[in-house]
């Protein structure tokens, strides 16, 4: 039961950041752990299902509603990377990113009207080593493995920044097949704002 509050608490903090920065009062379903649990129940995953921080919670009488027929273009920064204590789990930046396209898609958008080029620098790029690179480093298999590949195969671009793989020293044969590498991290930004990419920092645990 505490696991399962404790998940949905994360899962709020995601949604409503203001509430965990700022460290106002959770709302009252916080301390009722049986809603709390058929929250969990209710939890749903429109394409990926990277477990329960991905979910999207079913919402009644919504009328505010996108239009399905539009393409979206989706511009993350993903800088986050795990902790020496979670490396063995998913990283919480692509988690996050499968939950932000999950929740387009409840909303009605359809994922080939979904365009997402995600930009890799700082410590999440361990996150998107090919497994041999991440078994040398943490001596496991890279848990991300399977998230990226269904990435990949819905269309999403990773883009990593060369002057942060000098720092972090990686090489582009370390980097999971099918990324692509530019000289910064800071140019991809610009180059998909200037084609109206909505962007997206992705730099919380």
């Amino acid at each position: 039961m505490k696991k399962s509050i404790l998940l949905l608490i994360v899962i709020f903090s995601f949604a409503y950041p203001s509430f965990s920065q700022k460290g106002e009062s959770l709302p009252p379903i916080f301390k009722d752990s049986a809603k709390l649990s058929q929250l969990k129940a209710m939890a749903y995953y429109p394409l990926f299902n990277a477990g329960l921080y991905s979910s999207v919670l079913p919402v009644e009488g919504v009328d505010e509603i996108p239009d399905p027929n539009k393409d979206y273009k989706l511009l993350f920064e993903f800088t986050v990377g795990n902790s020496d204590s979670t490396h063995k789990s998913l990283s919480p930046g692509l988690v996050e990113i499968a939950r932000i396209i999950n929740l387009h898609i409840a909303s009605g958008i359809p994922i080939s009207h979904i365009h997402v080029v995600v930009a890799t620098h700082g410590p999440s790029l361990y996150s998107i080593e090919t497994n041999d690179a991440y078994k040398k480093r943490y001596g496991i298999d890279n848990p991300n493995i399977k998230l990226i590949q269904q990435m990949m195969q819905n269309g999403f671009k990773f883009i990593a920044c060369g002057q942060a793989m000098h720092l972090f020293m990686l090489d582009k044969p370390d980097l999971y097949p099918g990324t692509k590498v530019s000289l910064t991290a800071q140019t991809v930004l610009s180059n998909y704002a200037e084609q109206g990419y909505v962007w997206y920092k992705i730099d919380q645990e």
